[in-house]
């Protein structure tokens, strides 16, 4: 049962809602004044308060005011029998979900009731769906790296301060990004990743700035741009060392005076972003050759964060290990799988080129691959010259591109064999079309021992 907390000094007010919303099976309970209201609320959280304006003591908005500072996302309804516009956008800027003039409309109220108690359940929905993917995105380990870098965020992230994240591909720039602005101010705003290295340049402009309908070829539609996407949250530019140098400049100027320009358009838009970017480049070398700005550099360079190679923190692998064999198995309805001590350590022994990502996509391999309920060093010492046996995927020379393609390759392939090379069904449990799994099929020339699939049913 829902429970609805009315403050209000009316006692008709109070008789009239409690009658009105018992009747409709709601838990109500009262309060007179604000002081008594915000006692209240102290001892037990309701799901709903309708909150009267003018009171004697503390009034309404004032009331309001106290409830956000205790609660963010409790839905506040306020009731008026003398409001005013003003009063009105006085109470949407406190965040009250809606205001109601008395006398009160019976169907009007109930309506609105409904509304904020269906939203506020949205919102707690929405929140653990959030919770559920962040928990993937944490940083794992307890390295001494890793402490330095999780107390570096925990002192930069509640400032509005520009950090510089450096570190190698794969090696957990964006969750160091990610986690600065879950612990910031501006945690229940956007967060905007542009990623600069995989935008051609003749666009990366329209993509930071927006464009105006018919600035140039292909511009059919107003776009608005990333910086105007993250206004009052935060922006990450990944691979910012790839980045033009005339976007570099117009990177600079709305820096400096908080304002972007649309490509195309003579109006100035300001804007309240909180920029971290991220780079697998050297800058400083990059400055020298001309083609980053240096004044850019000290722009972003703040704070700057250095994520070390998973080869200079071994110590964290096993923890690593750990999340990600419980992720794959949830994820794939698999019982918990685990990983022999002796499989650890040779993981652990490993250089991991690819970082993070690289021993992610490795213990999805082993977790799909292994038989039983624990993945031991069979996988691992396998010499089998297959080339999309684990043991080849870790030889010595292999590019993280080549490894994930070989990946890629044996976990189709795994797929396919389990649904006896039917192409459809393969489709449909990896969640791809069938078309593509087609394209990816004749690129790692997969077929049942040379012979066509088997016939779709």
């Amino acid at each position: 049962m829902k429970s609805i907390l009315i403050i209000d000094d009316e006692q008709s007010i109070r008789d009239s809602l409690r009658m009105i919303l018992e009747y409709e099976k709601y838990e109500v309970q009262f309060a007179p004044d604000g002081e008594a209201g915000l006692r209240a609320l102290d001892k037990q959280k309701p799901d709903l308060v309708l909150l009267d304006v003018k009171m004697p003591g503390i009034d309404g908005l004032d009331v309001l005011q106290q409830i956000r500072r205790r609660s963010a996302d409790l839905p506040v309804v306020m009731i008026s029998g003398h409001g005013t516009i003003e009063t009105a956008v006085e109470a949407t800027k406190l965040s009250a979900f809606d205001f109601l003039q008395k006398p009160l409309d019976r169907d009007k109220l109930l309506v609105v009731v409904r509304n904020a108690l269906q939203t506020a359940r949205l919102s707690q929905d929405l929140q653990k769906l959030q919770e559920s993917v962040e928990g993937k995105r944490q940083i794992i380990g307890n390295g001494r790296a890793i402490k330095e870098i999780l107390t570096l965020v925990s002192r930069v992230a509640p400032t509005d301060a520009r950090v510089l994240i450096t570190g190698e591909n794969g090696s957990g720039k964006e969750l160091v990004a990610r986690a600065i602005h879950r612990n910031s101010k501006r945690a229940e705003k956007p967060f905007v990743e542009v990623n600069c290295a995989a935008i051609p340049a003749e666009l990366i402009e329209s993509e930071l700035f927006g464009h105006e309908k018919g600035s140039f070829t292909g511009a059919t539609a107003q776009r608005v741009g990333k910086f105007e996407l993250a206004d009052g949250g935060t922006l990450f530019l990944d691979e910012v060392g790839d980045m033009s140098l005339s976007a570099q400049a117009k990177v600079l100027r709305a820096l400096e005076e908080q304002t972007i320009e649309r490509v195309g358009s003579n109006r100035m838009i300001t804007v309240n972003v909180r920029v971290i970017a991220a780079t697998n480049k050297d800058v400083q070398a990059e400055i020298k050759k001309g083609s980053f700005r240096n004044d850019l550099f000290h722009r972003l360079n703040v704070i700057p964060v250095h994520v070390p190679p998973l080869r200079e923190r071994r110590e964290d692998i096993p923890d690593l290990v750990g999340s990600f064999v419980e992720d794959v198995c949830k994820r794939n309805g698999m019982a918990l799988k685990k990983i022999s001590d002796d499989a650890l350590k040779l993981l652990s022994m490993r250089d991991w080129p690819g970082n993070v990502r690289e021993l992610r996509n490795a213990v999805e391999r082993l977790v799909i691959l292994s038989q039983g309920t624990e993945i031991d060093m069979s996988l691992l010492e396998d010499r089998s010259s297959a080339p999309t046996e684990l043991s080849d995927m870790f030889g010595i020379g292999l590019t993280f591109q080549e490894f994930k393609d070989r990946a890629e390759a044996a976990f189709i392939k795994r797929q396919l064999e389990a649904n006896k090379w039917n192409v459809s069904k393969t489709a449909e449990s990896l969640d791809i079309q069938r078309s593509h799994l087609y394209t990816k099929m004749k690129r790692y020339g997969l077929a049942k021992g040379g012979e066509e699939e088997a016939e779709e049913s």
